[in-house]
């Protein structure tokens, strides 16, 4: 089954100047929206792919994962992980969701090793120093990526970022979910994965306002944005501090002195200098209703976009 869920922000380089790395200054990067809407919106739509991004002396690094859970993912992460020390990590999400059971296993995984989560884009850029990653804040978390979101131990979400949520579905039904038939063994895999889903909601500290935000929003309706109240109620943001999970542990730098003489930070805006939009939105009434991607896996089961 598929959940299919799915500011233009001046300041945001200030909220996070200092934040990461500042080893490389006026480093920073500006991110032009079509190449942003052509090559990472795509990516949001591939099978999920998890990449480690490096990130020194100031900060910690972080490790990307972009795109749909999909059956091979659990499996695909625990080879990502072999090799390396992921304790504490800080996982930066941009997703169009997937499928219900494999994220909450998914979910688990990062909860196992006390990640951190965020929302946003990596991008990689050359500079004279070499190639630099950095973060745009401007990504979007729809349908199950809410709920990886909520495995981190610390979660935060840029005020620019898309957090959307929808009900959960059956994948192959998804796209013309109201003239589609369904099997009473249809409704007994819904409601299974909803008690799933619900467990592993309590299970990370969410509260059931996520489920009923979500559990509220048919697949023939657009996802719906959470508010910034919205995130707060459903527990899915920790801190407002973007450096509790970036900087490193022995860092003393607070938000509260970030200046915008040293826009080195990690995150970076889309919008710097105001005259570019944010980018659109995609009106959806799921957020990947499009053919399976990843291994087969019987019909029955359901993903969740």
């Amino acid at each position: 089954m598929r959940f299919v869920t799915s500011l233009k922000f001046r300041g945001w380089a200030l909220l996070g100047a200092t934040a990461f790395c500042l080893a490389l200054p006026g480093a920073i990067a500006t991110l032009d929206n079509s190449a942003h809407a052509g090559g990472t919106l795509e990516a949001r739509k591939q099978p999920m792919h998890f990449k480690w991004n490096a990130c020194q002396p100031d900060c910690r690094g972080w490790v990307s994962a972009v795109g749909i859970v999909t059956s091979d993912s659990p499996r695909e992460f625990d080879e990502f992980a072999k090799g390396r020390q992921l304790a504490g990590a800080t996982i930066v999400l941009d997703s169009s969701g997937g499928s219900v059971n494999d994220s909450i296993a998914l979910g688990r995984k990062f909860r196992s090793l006390g990640a951190l989560t965020t929302v946003g884009a990596t991008v990689r850029t050359q500079t004279p120093h070499g190639e630099r990653a950095s973060v745009t804040p401007e990504a979007y978390c729809e349908s199950m990526c809410v709920f990886l979101l909520l495995s981190g131990k610390t979660r935060y979400v840029p005020p620019v970022a898309h957090v959307r949520v929808h009900q959960i579905w059956m994948g192959d039904r998804a796209d013309d979910a109201k003239a589609a038939s369904y099997t009473a063994q249809d409704l007994m895999i819904v409601e299974r994965d909803i008690g799933r889903l619900a467990k592993y909601t309590f299970d990370m500290g969410g509260t059931g306002d996520l489920l009923s935000l979500a559990l509220s929003v048919p697949p023939w309706e657009d996802l719906h944005k959470l508010s910034r109240d919205e995130l707060r109620l459903a527990n899915l943001v920790t801190t407002d501090a973007v450096a509790d999970v970036f900087l490193q542990d022995n860092a003393t730098v607070p938000m509260a002195e970030a200046k915008p003489a040293k826009p080195q930070d990690r995150f970076v805006s889309s919008t710097v200098g105001g005259d570019a939009q944010p980018q659109a939105g995609r009106s959806t009434k799921t957020a990947d209703a499009a053919a399976p991607t990843g291994s087969a896996t019987a019909p029955a089961q359901p993903q969740q976009k």
